[in-house]
């Protein structure tokens, strides 16, 4: 360790300084993954073990219009491996927008109702709850299960018969918001959560769930690609499973990053859409003027202008993050049902709404959006039959915001882009981890060591296993570990 600080600072060669910048940094991660994966439970912690089941995955596949792909029968797999052992599932389900990882959790949840347990699925917003209740309680009334709705919306008599109900057992699936976190939440025999978009919900959250259900299984999902080293430092504490190929047939969106002297001819384009019946995204990074950014256009503001003068022959619709979730939820089941031709709005709208017949997301200012938000907005598009359009209006002037334009245009592959967002943002910016409590790097970068994060990880889970693993043990292993990676 001291050699390491000395040749770090003083170096006699080349040699030195790598090898001294790897031994640090190594400790760093080392450190960092000790941190993250004390949040997981002790490997001897009771679940619940269901039994393997056979004709459980077919019965399931029979029931539905599609085949599942090769990536999803493979994570398919590896949740029903944890499901089946006597110790609660911690995972994380990763897959690009459109990659069919609500179909995978309804697989999970099938198997938990067909074992005699209780299942809860929760969304970060009403209209997503809704959305997957839509979806998925025709599906399972298929098989005989009762399904329920429960967000801020239900209130009164109906709250307390579904509470009633839930504590009874006579729910097999709960689908709602954070509603479901709520102290009179109970459950009869709850063994497997499931939360979609995971970086809205905590480690704290989660351990919730587990608490409701005598460690229940938790399935997390997010449709916010990570890259692998980032994903072990943000979610260190589950395991990840990725669904990285996309269902048959799914329409690429075509992107095109265009600057402001172009915007009239956009939104000509735009009109052309509307004129055959479909609808439109307009997305702008702030509600309201700012000093500090100057020369941008508010939302209130342009859907103002927008509806006095461009679409004024159009129902245009305003949708921010200072509404009220009444007036939010009211204004979304607008759009969706084709009332509102062009939702003007601010990043509100990255996750909880899908709409088929929306087929042109413009996000203005685009060059002050991370990458990987950019990916999340233009994947509000392209979930119908027609062809879909992202327009990415910006002013552009660095290097780097031109390189993330291009790159946005150029690949439709999430983890492509969270890799080149990791690059040139940095980690410290990339999915606020700097809110996350994590602490930032000092030497290492998560971004370009990756096998030394994946042998800290390694490392990490052996002392934590092993507490006697310690003192001039773990140096013997930090250095076994660096003559490795260094030869």
């Amino acid at each position: 360790m001291k050699q390491a600080v000395c040749d770090i600072h003083f170096p006699s060669s080349k040699e030195s300084i790598i090898v001294a910048r790897n031994r640090l940094a190594y400790e760093e991660l080392l450190v960092l993954q000790m941190t993250v994966l004390a949040n997981r439970l002790p490997d001897h912690t009771p679940g619940i073990a269901r039994p393997k089941d056979e004709n459980c995955l077919s019965e399931f596949q029979a029931k539905l219009k599609f085949p599942f792909t090769n990536a999803q029968n493979r994570v398919i797999e590896e949740i029903f491996q944890d499901m089946e052992r006597g110790q609660p599932m911690t995972r994380l389900v990763q897959g690009d927008v459109g990659s069919g990882k609500t179909i995978v959790a309804a697989a999970a949840l099938y198997k938990n109702a067909r074992a005699g347990y209780q299942g809860a699925l929760m969304a970060p917003t009403e209209i997503l709850a809704t959305q997957h209740y839509q979806s998925l309680a025709p599906l399972f009334s298929a098989f005989g299960y009762r399904t329920a709705l429960f967000t801020g919306d239900v209130t009164g008599k109906e709250r307390k018969q579904l509470l009633a109900q839930v504590q009874n057992g006579d729910i097999d699936l709960v689908i709602g918001t954070h509603t479901l976190f709520q102290k009179e939440v109970k459950f009869k025999r709850l063994a497997l959560a499931v939360t979609d978009e995971q970086h809205r919900f905590g480690v704290a959250q989660r351990s919730i769930f587990q608490e409701k259900g005598a460690y229940a299984d938790v399935l997390v999902m997010t449709a916010t690609p990570i890259p692998r080293t980032l994903a072990m430092t943000l979610y260190g504490d589950l395991d990840i499973s990725v669904i990285d190929e996309m269902p048959p047939g799914r329409k690429a969106v075509e992107t095109y990053a265009v600057d402001y002297g172009k915007e009239a001819r956009a939104l000509n384009f735009i009109k052309k859409e509307l004129d055959q019946g479909r609808q439109a995204y307009i997305v702008c990074p702030l509600v309201e003027e700012s000093e500090k950014m100057e020369g941008l256009e508010s939302a209130v503001q342009l859907a103002k202008r927008l509806s006095e003068q461009e679409f004024r022959h159009y129902e245009v619709g305003l949708l921010h993050g200072q509404m009220k979730p009444k007036e939010k939820a009211a204004l979304m089941r607008a759009f969706a049902d084709g009332v509102i031709q062009v939702l003007v709005a601010t990043t509100v709208i990255e996750v909880g709404i899908n709409v088929p017949n929306a087929t042109v997301m413009m996000v203005r200012d685009a060059e002050r959006f991370g990458l990987a938000q950019l990916h999340q907005l233009r994947g509000r598009v392209g979930r119908g039959a027609d062809k879909s359009y992202c327009i990415l209006l910006h002013n552009a002037k660095t290097p780097v915001a031109r390189e993330r334009m291009k790159t946005m245009q150029a690949t439709a592959d999430g983890f492509k882009i969270a890799e080149a967002d990791l690059r040139l943002r940095g980690a410290g910016e990339l999915f606020g981890t700097r809110q996350s409590g994590i602490a930032e790097m000092k030497i290492a970068n998560v971004a370009r060591d990756v096998q030394l994060m994946a042998a800290a990880r390694e490392d990490a889970i052996e002392l934590l296993r092993n507490k006697e693993y310690v003192g001039s043990l773990l140096e013997e292993r930090v250095q076994e570990k660096l003559r490795l990676l260094n030869s």
